[in-house]
């Protein structure tokens, strides 16, 4: 618990504005017929769901939800929480085409995001709240970076002065390949356990995750 609680040596000098986009938008090619992120777990929460609570438990606001396969499936799935949609229409180019259209979602105001990806239920929201206690452009830390025993996670926080660079993004890619180009202005943040390296894209893999042991 203790890795997962800010670090106050690197705290930034004032609070910043971070966003949330949750990627829900794929297809889950390698987890067909199933859509992975409606699959419940043992309390019969869809994973989006879990993803989702896990990110509003965090102090990133607004949370953007990005859809594209099964648009109104995941939406329902979501009914009733503190979220925005972004609807991507061409979800079916790849990840970027979702990317970009939940940071044209943003609203001005906000001065960096944090890009969750929607197979990842067991990253917490501490676990976010911590890459944010990071965040501090002005001193050089625009885009923090999660590991566990130095091995490169997800999700990500980005300074929204990348944004241009990221919406110039094509074909079924992220962001990630940014980082070599804006190394100087990266920091990576270790936590405390592996739920940053855990993506979840077989029936296999999810049976493995806590709570989905029931997965057919």
């Amino acid at each position: 618990e203790a890795a997962n609680a800010p670090a106050p040596a690197q705290a930034p000098r004032r609070p910043r504005q971070v966003a949330a986009l949750v990627l829900a938008a794929g297809r889950s090619r390698r987890m067909a017929p199933l859509n992975k992120l409606l699959v419940p777990d043992e309390t019969g929460t869809p994973m989006v769901a879990r993803v989702v609570e896990n990110v509003l438990a965090s102090r990133a606001r607004p949370v953007v939800v990005v859809t594209g396969h099964e648009r109104e499936r995941v939406e329902q799935a979501l009914a009733g929480r503190a979220v925005r949609f972004a609807h991507a229409e061409d979800y079916a180019e790849g990840l970027s085409a979702s990317l970009k259209a939940g940071l044209a979602a943003l609203p001005e105001e906000v001065e960096g995001v944090v890009i969750c990806l929607g197979d990842m239920p067991l990253v917490a929201g501490p676990m976010i709240d911590r890459l944010m206690a990071h965040f501090d452009p002005e001193e050089g830390r625009a885009i923090v970076m999660p590991t566990f025993r130095g091995k490169q996670g997800n999700p990500m926080l980005w300074a929204v002065e990348f944004l241009p660079e990221m919406m110039a993004i094509n074909g079924d890619v992220g962001a990630r390949h940014l980082v070599g180009k804006h190394a100087d202005r990266m920091v990576e943040v270790e936590m405390a356990d592996d739920a940053v390296l855990r993506d979840f894209d077989t029936t296999e893999a999810l049976k493995k995750a806590p709570g989905f042991a029931g997965v057919r």
